[in-house]
């Protein structure tokens, strides 16, 4: 069997993944499918934190958008990463998979608060560590929790997990010609204005050499291949 590439990694997904085809919410056909992936990668010895987003839910950009104090939607944006951790959580559970829920902001009847310390042990046990609310922080994005959260525990790599299988010279929906990086830099990444991620989350992981992986989500096996070191997704490298 080949060896995986990473030993800690840092998966970040969306909550617009969730909803699958579904117009909001929660698909639970697309949560089975990640759980069945991520179990197929800690298999394999490889150590998986989270970072999920809450966009199936709320998006804070969304609610500031309808007059509403930035702060307050993003809040509220931050609650709907928990619901989503939790849920993710539970079907870990229901598949026999050992995960822990940790937020940035104190819920501590629901779920216990983010402490490194905690995060690092339940990680070198083998469970799957889920970082809900974000950064704890308004105006940061989920993106920004990766990065942050990749840096904190670690993390040898974040995993972006999308809807497209990498990063095109072009949007390949309207311009057929558009062909897939292999990899590229950071500063490659910039020069083109390719917009892997939000510009905080993308500085944080340059400054501190964290490389990025950006791959499609629901192409399958692609979490595996990419864990392996196959050639799957773009790689962002320093």
């Amino acid at each position: 069997m080949s060896q995986p590439a990473f030993k800690r990694i840092l998966l970040k997904l969306s909550g617009e993944a969730l909803m699958g085809d579904d117009a909001y919410g929660i698909n639970r056909d697309v949560v089975a499918g990640i759980v069945r992936d991520v179990a197929e990668v800690a298999q394999l010895g490889v150590e998986v934190g989270i970072v999920i987003g809450g966009g199936n839910i709320f998006r804070g950009m969304a609610g500031e958008g309808s007059g509403m104090d930035r702060p307050t939607a993003d809040y509220m944006g931050m609650l709907a990463t928990v619901m989503n951790a939790m849920a993710l959580a539970d079907a870990f559970r229901v598949a026999g998979v050992d995960a822990r829920v940790q937020s940035g902001l104190r819920i501590d009847q629901v779920v216990e608060p983010y402490v490194r310390a905690n995060s690092l042990r339940y990680l070198a046990e083998g469970k799957i560590v889920i970082f809900g609310a974000g950064t704890g922080n308004p105006f940061f994005t989920t993106d920004t929790a990766a990065a942050l959260r990749g840096a904190e525990i670690g993390a040898q790599v974040v995993l972006k997990a999308t809807k497209v299988d990498g990063i095109y010279t072009a949007d390949p929906k309207k311009d057929p010609s558009a062909t897939r990086f292999q990899s590229l830099s950071f500063d490659e990444a910039i020069s083109r204005n390719l917009g892997v991620m939000d510009a905080t989350a993308f500085a944080l992981c340059r400054e501190q050499r964290l490389p990025i992986k950006v791959f499609s989500l629901f192409k399958s096996g692609a979490l595996k291949r990419v864990v392996l070191g196959e050639d799957e997704g773009t790689l962002v490298y320093c």
